[in-house]
């Protein structure tokens, strides 16, 4: 019989791996957006390390440390797409 911690920890790991997927793909919406702002190297990089975190994230999900690491990436990875500033915008284009 499987026991009932472990198979909650995965289903916690599960549902906060796809948390962080939505979010990450929040990013990669937003780095499309800013194609045309970037050469065709940044965005093939940027593109490649969010692809290698989210193909981690499952991984990194069942980690103790798991909110702080991936928190800790996604300020990084927001840092290169501004998507915190860009959602600060109001529907008239003015900031919050």
């Amino acid at each position: 019989m499987p026991d009932p911690l472990r198979v909650a920890h995965r289903c916690d790991a599960s549902v906060l791996a796809d948390f962080y997927r939505q979010e990450i793909l929040k990013h990669c919406d937003c780095l499309e957006r800013q194609r045309e702002y970037f050469s065709d190297r940044a965005i093939s990089n940027a593109e490649q390390g969010l692809l290698r975190v989210m193909a981690q994230l499952d991984e990194l999900c069942t980690h103790a440390d798991a909110n702080r690491v991936v928190a800790d990436l996604l300020k990084r990875i927001d840092a290169v797409t501004g998507l915190s500033a860009l959602a600060a915008i109001t529907e008239n284009g003015r900031l919050h």
